[in-house]
Order: C-alpha cells, then structure tokens, then sequence
C-alpha cells in the first residue's frame, strides 16, 4: 500500500510479538490522514493487535487524531487491542490537547505496552 502522490506522511509494518506495529513517518494532516486511516484500519480488520509507533511523526492534525480515534474505536469493538507507542513531543502535546492521552494506551516501546499487560 501506497500513499497517494499528494500524501505527507509513509508507513512500514512490522509483525512484533503478536501485533501489528505500524511505523508512521512525516505529516499526519489532511493530505495524508486518509492514507494513515487507511493503513490503521486495515491492520485492525486482519483481527491483529495494532499499535502506532509514532516517534516519525512531525505534525498531526485533527484529521490525523480522527483517524487515530476511529482505529481505537474498531479495535475496542473487535476486542482486539491498541495503542500508541513512541509518541514524539509533537503529537504528544495535540494528544494532551484533547485530552487523548487519558483515551489511549500510550507507552514508551512495545516492550512496555507488554509488560503493562
């Protein structure tokens, strides 16, 4: 799957200890949240543990968060898990600024979303 020509944002998948972890790079905005929704959501419906490794991320807007709300609520409704992992100091503050950060399992690493469970 690739981004659309006018995307801001590339990702790669990695299989890592029973979940799918999706490594996002650049601008979740509206140019490129269409492109990350659909990569999340398409994760979530192979019936896969997803989490969101975000340390690429420079920008996120609320388009970006919309997408990241809507893949938490499939998962929730699908019993499986999500969360966020490597939040860069960007998205963590548009995060706190909705109050998300109370929302989403957000850790440091896969290693301790395992270790938290």
């Amino acid at each position: 799957m690739t981004p659309p020509a006018d995307s801001t944002v590339n990702h790669w998948i990695e299989d890592e200890q029973g979940f799918l972890v999706i490594y996002f790079s650049g601008e979740i905005d509206l140019h490129g949240s269409p492109h990350a929704r659909e990569v999340i959501l398409d994760c979530i419906n192979q019936e896969r543990n997803t989490v969101i490794d975000m340390s690429g991320i420079t920008y996120i807007d609320s388009s970006g968060i919309a997408s990241l709300v809507e893949g938490y609520q499939l998962a929730k409704n699908k019993q499986l898990e999500f969360g966020l992992i490597n939040v860069s100091k960007s998205a963590l503050s548009v995060l706190k600024l909705a109050h998300l950060d109370k929302v989403f399992p957000i850790h440091n690493s896969l290693n301790d979303r395992l270790q938290s469970s």
